[in-house]
């Protein structure tokens, strides 16, 4: 069986560390997720999706992501059934994160930003979008070849 899920979305909130009775670090958020298509009306949906975090990542949670930050989870989905205070028998989805990595880039003038963080599940320092632009190939713009047109053939 597979239960794999991955989510990109911004954090609808600060996470707050807690601890159980046991002392283990838990943290719970929502990422706001953005759906690919439209509605009839022509607005873009969002979903808002609760993710736990456990032990190690809640702590790391915790410590690097405040509200607005765009997160890369991975994890699984959980189904969790449970009674409210009325007695009625509720049911929740939501995704515990097994890695958690950065969406964004660092943010002008952010203190204690990613460049300090460990990226936690990710050897090379997480996920984080592409800076810059385009970056000439090795070997500079002369490693590229001009094709003879004459023939009208493509050489592929």
């Amino acid at each position: 069986m597979l239960n794999k899920i991955f989510i990109m979305g911004r954090l609808t909130r600060d996470p707050e560390l807690r601890r159980t009775q046991s002392g283990t670090a838990v943290t719970s958020f929502s990422l706001a997720v953005d759906r690919d298509f439209k509605s009839q009306s022509g607005e873009k949906e969002t979903d808002f999706i609760d993710v736990v975090a456990w032990r190690s990542t809640a702590e790391f949670v915790s410590k690097y992501f405040t509200k607005g930050r765009m997160a890369v989870v991975e994890g699984r989905l959980q189904i969790r059934d449970w009674k409210d205070k009325d007695g009625n028998n509720r049911r929740s989805a939501e995704v515990v994160a097994d890695n958690i990595y950065f969406g964004d880039s660092k943010r002008d003038g952010a203190t204690g930003g990613y460049d300090s963080a460990p990226a936690y599940g990710a050897p090379t320092g997480g996920y984080s979008a592409p800076s810059g632009g385009y970056s000439a190939p090795v070997g500079g713009p002369s490693a590229f070849a001009e094709i003879d047109e004459e023939d009208g053939d493509l050489p592929f």
